[in-house]
């Protein structure tokens, strides 16, 4: 509103002045929703701009540091009763309940050669029902390029359930893992797995850094410069 000073002139009439106080009253109140509308599209553009910057700040962190890859105490593994080559495994990985995860090792691997394991779980995931069962993770395994032959990667005595494995050395900084929900979004499984194997030596590794626990390297059995996944 523009308000002019010969407005408030003495010489107004009562009825003049209070017509131009209704006129600036009712242009205050009209301005008012629009002076709202642009301040809510500033703090729009700021979260906006904020978010993309925290985005910018994630991608300068390697993408195997935001995989939730913990060690799990296979407790119980048995065939999966709709899915010919599914396991159903109760896996200890340091929660109040064991993980349920379905698994296709059948043509691989009895059950008893995957119970009592300590095996390596891919726990950011999101669950998903498998032939009709929840599976809420993933074990991750060593195979050859024609995944004719798979075997586990499994822990060394001594590494705790629900540790969470790193890449290279034991006493490196480790960064938040991704929410399931974000690894979903950002793909980031499907950024690690192709640079996940073997080396020469059957230890899993991610672009030449050993994948170790608090007891030493993860292992599988016998398959060098092997496909992990």
């Amino acid at each position: 509103a523009d308000f002019n000073a010969r407005a408030f002139d003495r010489r107004t009439g009562p009825s003049q002045a209070m017509a131009f106080a209704l006129r600036a009253v009712h242009s205050i109140a009209t301005a008012a929703p629009a002076f709202r509308a642009t301040a809510r599209v500033a703090r729009r553009a700021a979260a906006v701009q904020t978010r993309a910057m925290a985005d910018e700040a994630g991608e300068e962190v390697s993408p195997v540091e935001l995989v939730d890859v913990r060690v799990g105490k296979v407790l119980k593994a048995y065939k999966h009763p709709e899915a010919d080559k599914l396991y159903i495994e109760e896996i200890d990985v340091g929660e109040a309940e064991p993980r349920q995860i379905c698994s296709g090792l059948v043509p691989y691997m009895s059950a008893e050669e995957i119970e009592g394991q300590n095996v390596i779980v891919l726990a950011n995931l999101k669950s998903r029902n498998l032939a009709g069962v929840p599976s809420h993770g993933m074990i991750l395994c060593a195979s050859d390029e024609a995944h004719e032959n798979v075997e586990l990667l499994v822990c060394p005595e001594g590494a705790a359930p629900g540790e969470r494995v790193k890449f290279g050395s034991w006493d490196g900084e480790q960064s938040q893992p991704h929410t399931e929900n974000q690894m979903k979004k950002k793909k980031t499984w499907e950024k690690v797995a192709p640079d996940l194997k073997t080396t020469a030596d059957c230890v899993a590794a991610y672009k030449g850094l050993e994948m170790v626990t608090s007891a030493g390297p993860v292992k599988c059995k016998s398959l060098a410069n092997a496909l992990i996944g």
